[in-house]
């Protein structure tokens, strides 16, 4: 096989192990050493010591007569990338295929007393503070609460300067939060000012509990309602839970320290 690049930095041979992990494709478990050869356009030889090398470390194992499988140590090539960031790095990407394909806005909050706070929000500064009640991530979010609980922290003043445009009484709080905890989604209609119009569902952990709401945000003059909440919502949906999903597989994976005196022991982290 010819080398793929001309750089004296280029290591051939973990590119050449990692085709060989590629090779594995959808419905091809276990693989002859011909057919990673292949697969990977490896010399037999090649491919059979990479394979070998590969079971040394826990990553592939032989399987019948002359057979090959993965384990599933590979996973933890994958959630190396997840462990090495938070969760806001983890929905950055998913974010921004989302804007692209919406030609909106989208942001993640989290509730701070009777507001919530921009905590990612995909070419917008962070930190930018609106009153909970009236945007859609707000009502996910306070939705998630019991009803008692969301009246407490809804009696706390608002820090946002922002006197929204519609002020709910609490039977019509109570109401709205039903019908958002009912479909899953809320939405808002210029409630918080003129002109703005966004749909939000909730982000999970792996427990199933609400941690932050993602939404899309968009001008009502530019973007009828059912275009928002029959385009953009299920666009939505499908990313926050591509996110969660994320967010659950970084929960799922035992935090370990490694002993200075002893670097191959480890522990669970508190």
């Amino acid at each position: 096989m010819a080398r793929r690049d001309n750089s004296p930095d280029f290591i051939e041979a973990i590119a050449r192990g990692l085709d060989v992990i590629r090779a594995f494709g959808p419905g091809q478990p276990v693989m002859s050493l011909a057919g990673v050869a292949g697969a990977s356009d490896l010399p037999r030889p090649t491919a059979r010591r990479i394979l070998l090398t590969l079971e040394q470390l826990g990553y592939a194992r032989q399987v019948g007569a002359g057979g090959y499988e993965l384990t599933p140590r590979v996973l933890d090539l994958g959630m190396s990338y997840v462990l090495s960031r938070g969760l806001w790095e983890v929905a950055r990407p998913h974010m921004e295929a989302l804007v692209s394909r919406t030609r909106e806005s989208s942001s993640i909050a989290q509730l701070d007393g009777s507001d919530i706070v921009y905590v990612t929000r995909v070419a917008v500064p962070i930190g930018t503070r609106f009153p909970a009640m009236q945007t859609s991530l707000g009502k996910v979010l306070l939705a998630a609460l019991p009803l008692t609980e969301a009246e407490r922290v809804l009696a706390e003043p608002s820090r946002s300067g922002i006197t929204p445009r519609w002020q709910p009484d609490a039977t019509e709080r109570a109401a709205s939060l039903r019908e958002v905890r009912a479909r899953g989604w809320a939405l808002t209609d210029e409630q918080l000012a003129p002109g703005i119009r966004s749909v939000a569902v909730p982000l999970r952990d792996g427990d199933g509990r609400v941690i932050a709401a993602l939404n899309v945000n968009s001008h009502a003059a530019e973007t009828p309602l059912e275009v928002l909440t029959g385009k953009h919502l299920p666009l939505l949906l499908q990313t926050a839970g591509a996110i969660s999903a994320d967010w659950a597989a970084y929960q799922s994976v035992p935090q370990v320290k490694v002993s200075a005196a002893n670097p191959s022991a480890t522990d669970e982290a508190s």
